[in-house]
């Protein structure tokens, strides 16, 4: 039964998707992060229907050229472009480059929607409604999984869709806490006052679900966008309070094995977990300066890199780390990118806080930049200790921010060309 809704949902937004793109580019996010096949236990387990989506959403694109789409000169859409093209680069030089094609190909598939969503989110209502879809992709396995989070006193772990992006518990955790301020922010502009409580009780359950996954990194995470979400709070000692008691609460009602898993986080050096990552990255490393500037492609996590660059030879792991995994697989010029690519986009939140503040009719747009500029904290931070280089939400909130500078600065802009058009 769930094959035949889900394939019946899916297809049968075709003809809304060729009225109308941005549709397919919601279906496409949505199938992206969310991945409802896995919910499936028949033929549309394993269904194309992703590709599909986006085929019909490029055709759309074409047909409806007319619209006129332009792409935003945006610094951070700039300098993605340049990461995606480098990303073709660096396998180029790689140690198996029989391999490269089809890990290269899923990246950038991803950055093909990516650069499509520029050209298709330009309003208000679309960035609301990009909004409400990343939350509730990621959302509904917080939702879920804080109630199975408190349903078992945190005996089990939570896990995501198989076969994804954030399907073991230490992936779905960070993006749980990504989505946690996009449902603040959709808290805050929702009319509906159980649309609003919604929000809030679904950031409640999503921090339960992250705590509830064990994952030390989406510990710190969570911790660090939590202080940086005090700092933009309008109410900073009620959230205060509750960020001083959620710890100790946390800290009682957990199980033992997730006290001793977090206390482990300064213990680091007696955990092999901890220190295999530390092993992948001085791969890393090695390999980068060794092959300075491209890296060595997608295909370096194999025992014949290890043995040439790794310290301990035999303890092969993935990257587990964004940044370490840009520079292994691509060089230095390929991290530089990379972290250009958010540096520019937290600018671009910067700017819209600032120029928005205080302004009457732009609180939305103020706090959409500074809700997505918390979730890039947890990306950051969370991110450090886990491959998720080439996940799809953050290039998504990079969109929001670029879009959103974007239309607030002709807005404003207008504003004081009709205000200076006033006579005297």
């Amino acid at each position: 039964m769930r094959d035949l809704i889900l394939t019946a949902f899916v297809l049968g937004s075709i003809p809304f998707i060729f009225r109308n793109p941005f549709i397919g580019l919601l279906m496409w996010v949505w199938l992206g992060i969310m991945n409802p096949h896995r919910f499936t236990w028949d033929f549309a387990y394993s269904m194309p229907f992703a590709y599909i989506v986006a085929v019909c959403t490029l055709a759309s694109t074409l047909v409806n050229a007319g619209k006129r789409y332009s792409f935003p000169t945006d610094r951070a859409a700039v300098i993605l472009i340049l990461l995606v093209l480098w990303l073709g680069v660096s396998p180029l030089f790689s140690f198996h480059l029989d391999r490269e094609f089809d890990m290269w190909l899923k990246p950038v598939k991803i950055q093909l929607m990516v650069m499509i969503a520029f050209l298709l989110v330009g309003t208000r209502e679309q960035l609301h409604k990009l909004t409400w879809v990343l939350a509730l992709s990621v959302g509904f396995f917080g939702i879920k999984g804080g109630l199975f989070t408190i349903a078992t006193a945190g005996h089990y772990k939570v896990w995501g869709p198989a076969a994804s992006f954030i399907e073991d518990n230490n992936t779905l955790a960070l993006a749980i806490i990504m989505a946690v301020p996009l449902f603040r922010y959709l808290q805050l502009h929702s009319e509906n006052p159980w649309v609003k409580r919604f929000c809030l009780a679904a950031m409640g359950l999503c921090v339960v679900a992250a705590v509830g996954s064990q994952s030390r990194g989406a510990f710190l995470a969570l911790a660090a966008m939590g202080v940086f979400l005090w700092s933009k709070s309008r109410q900073k000692g009620l959230v205060g309070i509750l960020m001083l008691l959620a710890l100790p609460i946390a800290w009682w009602l957990m199980p033992e094995s997730w006290t001793d898993r977090m206390s482990t986080i300064s213990a680091y050096e007696q955990d092999s977990s901890a220190m295999g990552r530390i092993n992948a990255w001085w791969m890393a490393w090695n390999l980068a300066v060794d092959r300075f500037p491209i890296g060595g492609g997608f295909v370096v996590y194999e025992p014949d890199v290890f043995m040439r660059y790794a310290p301990d030879p035999f303890a092969i792991h993935a990257a587990h780390s964004i940044y370490f995994q840009i520079l292994g697989e691509h060089g230095f010029i390929g991290l530089a990118l990379f972290l250009l690519v958010y540096l520019f986009s937290w600018l671009n939140g910067a700017w819209i806080v600032r120029n928005t503040k205080g302004k009457p009719g732009w609180e939305w747009a103020h706090d959409l930049a500074a809700m997505c500029q918390v979730s890039l904290v947890g990306y950051a931070v969370g991110g450090a200790f886990l491959s998720l280089t080439y996940f799809d939400l953050p290039y998504y909130i990079v969109v929001i921010l670029v879009v959103l500078r974007g239309l607030v600065r002709r807005q404003l802009s207008l504003a004081t060309h009709a205000t200076r058009m006033v006579p005297a």
